[in-house]
């Protein structure tokens, strides 16, 4: 039985931010419960001098997604890298990171989406790894291939790169192809239109660009059918619901005020990265 859609939400609209940086949002819910563990999706086009110097984080992962361009990031451990169009960065900043996120030369468009941790995962050692494109395993069919970044798909399985289970994966369909998502139970999951529309489910309007339409497969495994109107691109995002209070400001993600007071602490007082050790 094929799931339905919860709801089609449209991005917000651009903002320029500075010199050389425009934004926007796609996801920024005031209420996090009903697109649990997803907490914030973010657009953004940047070229030098603008970017994210040196920032901390806490609680939380993010899924760094590069759609042109290049992207350089470093953090406190020393470690630094590129991105290029098609990789994708996993970030658990757990207990604590200090990193920063700077376009190359010619600038970068991207997406980075923030992952809730669970409680008891909150503190656990910071890490990240890139995945380069040309790793991706490739997922083809009539009319559609797919970029499967984590997850599973067509008899293929690719590890998720992040600490809290992901499924990521980008779609490109022809006019009138259709393709069966898979949802675990338990799970939340939304598709992100880049170009293009398609028809999700049994939803009544298609999904257009700029569009994200969102699901749930609350008490067993299911499948979201995805049907191209036009040629089309997406990006799928699935990940288990994670049912907890959650506490955001600013770059951290916790579950309690006196939580986020500790994380503002630890990070005035320099010892964010190694409070959780």
């Amino acid at each position: 039985m094929a799931l339905s859609v919860e709801r089609i939400e449209t991005a917000g609209p651009r903002n320029v931010l500075g010199p050389r940086h425009q934004n926007r949002l796609i996801i920024a819910p005031q209420d996090h419960r009903p697109y649990s563990p997803f907490l914030f999706l973010a657009e953004d086009w940047f070229a030098p001098p603008a970017g994210f110097p040196t920032h901390p984080h806490r609680g939380m992962e993010t899924v760094t997604f590069v759609l042109e361009g290049q992207m350089l990031h470093e953090d406190h451990t020393g470690a630094h890298g590129e991105l290029e169009a098609g990789d994708v960065q996993f970030m658990t900043a757990g207990g604590g990171v200090m990193h920063s996120e700077m376009p190359g030369l010619g600038g970068v468009h991207s997406l980075q989406l923030w992952l809730n941790l669970p409680a008891a995962q909150k503190m656990t050692p910071a890490r990240y790894g890139d995945q380069r494109a040309s790793e991706t395993a490739l997922v083809t069919g009539q009319g559609y291939e797919v970029r499967l970044y984590a997850g599973d798909l067509g008899g293929q399985v690719r590890p998720h790169g992040s600490l809290w289970p992901l499924a990521l994966m980008d779609l490109r369909l022809e006019a009138g192809a259709t393709l069966d998502l898979p949802l675990k139970a338990g799970w939340r999951g939304f598709l992100l239109v880049l170009e293009g529309e398609a028809k999700v489910a049994a939803a009544a309007t298609p999904v257009r660009t700029d569009q994200h339409a969102w699901a749930h497969a609350a008490d067993a495994d299911d499948i979201l059918p995805v049907k191209a109107q036009t040629p089309a691109r997406a990006l799928f995002y699935a990940a288990p619901v994670i049912d907890e209070p959650v506490v955001a400001h600013g770059p951290f993600v916790m579950n309690t005020v006196d939580e986020i007071r500790q994380a503002f602490l630890d990070y005035q007082t320099g010892r964010l990265t190694t409070a959780g050790a």
